[in-house]
């Protein structure tokens, strides 16, 4: 795997499923639509769980119907995010870019990979609409699979939030050009 780039919608999901649940461990699965094989661009993610992180039965169950709905969709799971307990979503909207630790897996070992090959495109703009959706109330339309198991109605793929990043992030909106920020140091595995 060379560099990875995490999207809008990845990191912005992943910043508001820490915000919707500050009290609890969370994590989710990082998808990509891209093939195998070079640079990885993180194009979405799942929010999975935030009560019931040490299950395998839930997490089975999750892990399946992901990897079902990624066939459906042309993508795949490249990766796992997760968060802590009382994290402090103000620490995540700061001036710097997050600290993201990511691990390779290579000869059947997992190893620390170098935060250098690790970006954000156009940070300043990712900061912004994470911020405004946490502050607009936006969060809440955050449906994780923990959440769709209490309600099965309700969406775990996130269609709706994922239309509202679409429209914050478009160009009509005013986003900017292309800016690349390299992160340094959300655990994603």
């Amino acid at each position: 795997m060379g560099e990875v780039e995490l999207s809008c919608r990845a990191y912005v999901k992943m910043f508001l499923h820490a915000s919707l649940f500050p009290r609890c461990s969370i994590n989710g699965l990082l998808l990509s639509s891209s093939s195998a094989g070079g640079a990885v661009c993180v194009t979405d993610c799942v929010p999975l769980l935030h009560s019931h992180l040490p299950l395998a039965p839930i997490t089975q169950l999750a892990l399946t119907q992901v990897d079902v709905w990624c066939s459906q969709t042309k993508q795949r799971i490249v990766g796992y995010y997760q968060a802590n307990a009382c994290l402090d979503g103000s620490k995540m909207c700061s001036d710097r870019v997050p600290p993201i630790v990511m691990y390779e897996r290579k000869d059947s070992r997992w190893l620390l990979k170098d935060k250098h090959t690790i970006m954000l495109r156009q940070w300043d703009e990712i900061r912004s609409i994470a911020t405004q959706m946490l502050e607009s109330g936006d969060h809440s339309l955050l449906v994780d699979f923990d959440s769709h198991l209490d309600d099965i109605t309700k969406d775990w793929t996130n269609q709706k939030l994922n239309t509202k990043i679409a429209e914050l992030s478009s160009p009509a909106n005013g986003t900017s050009r292309p800016r690349w920020s390299r992160v340094c140091g959300a655990q994603i595995h």
